[in-house]
């Protein structure tokens, strides 16, 4: 990849809960069809970890289940409890320990005494660090933040806290508030691939018309290469013309977006005003507070 930084490697948990009817979930592992050519294919645990060892990523996930939104309590404990099952396979299975650090995923849905034993039995396994995953799925904001700021605390305070799947400014300031120290997503490139950009005065949806001829910056706080050099009307051209520049221009506005979101956000906990400023960053950014 000649990316000579961190590097992480999700186990394919999510991916096998986004397949839908495409899965079949057993002790064993799971056996999925693929949506391209339908051929079939299997991940176990050992699988997985095998084509972690071989990807050689620096942090790697133990393969878990992923429950939906909303579920029932007695699945949501099966599926908790074979999570668990399962990173203790993942840990036997792990050929390098010493280079690779082997993350546990917190399962649990929705029910906090799930969450909780999750937490316990992942921590007996004294792994490098650990994860919450299963939110963020579909879930009132409300349900998302309780359940948040609910495990966190359950994690080791001397090992990385990891939010997986969350991506917009207002839940990774939700993040950093309840003491999480990593988060992942998608969503800066995806929403640039439909012509959206995240600016400190909300979303600019540039492939709309009204910025034909909008000569501006993206967003005229910005310090990224995308803004320095490219109006919005020009972006605008080449997402409507299906130019692969438009999408990377975006790409690199709204990563440097977040990256920047969260320099401000590690300042503020400096100065002991976070919550201060997610208020302001709210109305500012047209989130209700």
């Amino acid at each position: 990849m000649r990316w000579d930084r961190p590097i992480l490697t999700d186990s394919g948990g999510f991916q096998v809960f986004s397949l839908g009817d495409l899965r079949t979930i057993s002790e064993e592992g799971v056996e999925f069809k693929s949506h391209l050519d339908g051929s079939k294919h299997f991940f176990s645990p050992e699988s997985v970890m095998e084509i972690e060892n071989d990807l050689g990523a620096d942090i790697i996930m133990a393969f878990d289940e992923c429950v939906e939104y909303p579920a029932t309590y007695e699945y949501t404990k099966q599926s908790m409890e074979r999570t668990t099952r399962w990173a203790k396979r993942c840990k036997a299975a792990h050929k390098r320990p010493e280079d690779q650090g082997l993350f546990g995923i917190i399962q649990g849905g929705f029910y906090k005494d799930l969450r909780e034993r999750s937490a316990k039995d992942l921590i007996d396994l004294d792994l490098p660090g650990y994860a919450i995953g299963g939110i963020s799925v579909g879930e009132p904001k409300k349900e998302f933040i309780d359940i948040l700021q609910y495990t966190a605390p359950l994690m080791p305070k001397n090992k990385p806290r990891y939010l997986m799947g969350v991506g917009t400014p207002d839940y990774l300031i939700e993040a950093a508030i309840a003491g999480i120290d990593m988060c992942d997503c998608v969503l800066p490139t995806r929403i640039a691939r439909n012509g959206t950009a995240m600016t400190w005065n909300g979303k600019v949806v540039v492939r709309n018309a009204t910025y034909e001829r909008d000569f501006t910056p993206l967003d005229a706080q910005c310090d990224c290469y995308t803004c320095k050099n490219y109006t919005r009307a020009y972006i605008r051209h080449l997402v409507k013309a299906n130019e692969i520049l438009g999408i990377r221009l975006l790409s690199i506005h709204n990563l440097r977006f977040l990256t920047k979101l969260m320099e401000r956000v590690k300042i503020e906990i400096e100065n002991d005003n976070l919550l201060s400023f997610r208020n302001e960053f709210y109305k500012q950014y047209g989130y209700d507070v």
